[in-house]
Order: C-alpha cells, then sequence, then structure tokens
C-alpha cells in the first residue's frame, strides 16, 4: 500500500486507486476553481493532469486561488501548479500548456489522450470550444459555472445543463449548449442570486470584475474533483 493515499484505499479500495493513478485529466484553467480541482486529482492519486492557462499568479489572486503566495506573485499559473502538485505527490506527471484555449486554437490539443475533461475557464468561446472537442472524442467533461459575487457556497450544485437556473452564465450556456446539438453537460452552478459589489471594479475593456472570497469557488473546485475522481472509478 502506497502510504501517501492509504487512507484513500482504505475508502475506494486497491482496484480503484490504481485506475486513478493510470487516469489523465486535462484541466483547463487553474484559477479560483481549477486550482483546488487539481489540489483534490492530485491528492487523491490521479496520476497525470495537463493543465492549459496562460495567466500569471497576481496579488489579487490570494485571496482564493490556491497556488497563489507571496512567493508565487508573477509566475505562470501553469508553473506555481507544477510545483504544488509534485510536492504533494512526486509521482505524478504534470505537462504545463500556457495557452488561452479559443475556438481558433483548440485543434492543437490532443484530446484523444484524456479520460476526462474539466471545463474552469471564464470565457464563453473557450468553454464552448472544449466541451464540443470533448463530446466529438466522447471523452466526460464537466463544466464550472460562475462562482463570482457569491457568498453561499453550501448553493453548489452538479446538474445536467438544461436544469441550471438563476446562474447568468449557465444560461448563456444551457442556449450555446442547445444550439450545437449537445444534449446534456454536467456542470456545477450555484443557485444564489449574484451579489451587487460594493466597490465594483473594471478590466481594461471597461467590462466588470466579479467580487469574490476565498471560501467559494474553493469549494466548486473540490465538488468538481470529487465528481471526476468518481465518474473515473465508476
Amino acid at each position: 500500500m502506497n502510504e501517501f493515499f492509504s487512507r484513500t484505499e482504505m475508502l475506494i479500495g486497491e482496484a480503484a486507486l490504481d485506475k486513478l493513478k493510470t487516469s489523465s485529466v486535462a484541466l483547463f484553467g487553474v484559477g479560483g476553481v481549477g486550482g483546488f480541482v487539481a489540489e483534490a486529482l492530485a491528492r487523491a492519486g490521479v496520476g497525470r493532469i495537463d493543465i492549459f492557462d496562460n495567466d500569471t499568479v497576481s496579488k489579487s489572486n490570494i485571496n482564493r486561488q490556491i497556488i497563489a503566495d507571496s512567493e508565487t506573485i508573477g509566475m505562470n499559473k501553469t508553473e506555481a501548479a507544477a510545483k504544488r502538485l509534485k510536492k504533494i505527490n512526486p509521482d505524478i506527471i504534470v505537462n504545463c500548456f500556457n495557452m488561452f484555449v479559443l475556438p481558433e486554437n483548440i485543434d492543437e490539443i490532443d484530446f484523444s489522450c484524456y479520460d476526462y475533461v474539466v471545463d474552469a475557464i471564464d470565457t464563453v468561446s473557450g468553454k464552448i470550444a472544449i466541451i464540443v472537442k470533448a463530446k466529438e472524442f466522447d471523452i466526460p467533461v464537466i463544466s464550472s459555472m460562475g462562482t463570482g459575487n457569491k457568498l453561499d457556497a453550501t448553493q453548489f450544485e452538479i446538474a445536467d445543463i438544461y436544469k441550471t437556473s438563476v446562474c447568468p452564465l449557465a444560461r448563456v450556456m444551457r442556449l450555446e449548449m442547445k444550439k450545437r446539438g449537445i444534449k446534456k453537460l454536467k456542470v456545477l452552478f450555484s443557485k444564489e442570486e449574484p451579489i451587487k459589489p460594493l466597490n465594483p471594479s473594471f478590466n481594461e475593456k471597461g467590462k466588470p470584475i466579479p467580487g469574490s472570497i476565498s471560501f467559494v469557488p474553493s469549494v466548486a473546485g473540490l465538488i468538481i474533483g470529487g465528481e471526476v475522481i468518481k465518474d473515473l472509478i465508476k
């Protein structure tokens, strides 16, 4: 028994642990949600995680992103995540791809080598491209809906995209999935009404930046990680 995962093996058994060790997961986005997805997967013994993210760690990430601290500011998020995951499990394989995934470059990624795909990015066009490609390859995929401007982590649910409500991002994704003939999609979403920020901020394009807090995206990421693990060992 590998002592690193001895407590996990007590719950799921040796065969399931071996399945996780030989599994490969593509993780798109390693921010507030994605960082905790990676954490859950690595601590459960998943053998390979490919991380796709083009961002660097900033001071404003520290309030909610597990890879962000005073020592990782300015690092590529993929690099910061890989360094952390290797500390957790030295045997894990982590491949870093510093790219902003869009429909224009999605074909550069070889989806055929993955057992599961996790979409934890914010850009709608990128989310659609990831999901469509995963469906083309018949690979299980889970997509994170909005976690910004929320304070109640107990309202997160796992559901099919067509059974979601309240979440503005889920509303957009329902329409886009229907347009593309995608009949089902596992997502994480919240029924909590978005909170209006007290001191709103805007990015360089004038788009509102959502408020966030430590305990909301983290919970979302751990729930998603749990779904991936449970699906892999079914």
